[in-house]
């Protein structure tokens, strides 16, 4: 059985594309899934891409990643920034995480500064554009220690 990796996505990362393409770039959803799919294919890793734009449905997901997954990259969006129930619900998880932003958060609102998932995150992607999902699944698969 191929080692699995989930990757989620949170909140209006499915407007990826159409939402403010000055600061997150006009690749879709649907692109960056295609590209990491291609990539997890040439590491031997089976891919569960998914996307919510509710709290408790990426909860209900990290916990079922905790019994089929080998590794996790999360994009939590505004998540990032607000939920404790996620950084508790990673906190669960016995496996590499890496959290990964499309723009630098470092350079925008204060606010966005300050990260729960870090707290636990193995790594962190920011300001690689969507490259960074590519990024940290090369990243994930060196840790895991997948043939590519």
């Amino acid at each position: 059985m191929k080692p699995k990796i989930v990757v989620l996505n949170g909140p209006n990362l499915n407007l990826l594309g159409q939402r403010q393409p000055e600061i997150y770039g006009r690749d879709t959803l649907a692109d960056v899934e295609a590209k990491v799919r291609k990539l997890a294919d040439e590491f031997g890793l089976d891919l569960d891409f998914r996307q919510s734009n509710h709290e408790g449905q990426l909860i209900d997901w990290i916990h079922e990643a905790r019994t089929t997954a080998a590794a996790l990259i999360i994009n939590p969006g505004a998540y990032t920034h607000t939920s404790v129930a996620i950084l508790d619900a990673l906190k669960t998880c016995e496996f590499p995480i890496l959290e990964v932003h499309i723009s630098n958060v470092h350079q925008r609102e204060s606010f966005r500064h300050h990260s729960y998932v870090s707290l636990v995150a193995t790594g962190v992607m920011a300001g690689f554009g969507v490259h960074g999902y590519e990024l940290a699944l090369r990243h994930l698969a060196r840790l895991i220690g997948a043939k590519g």
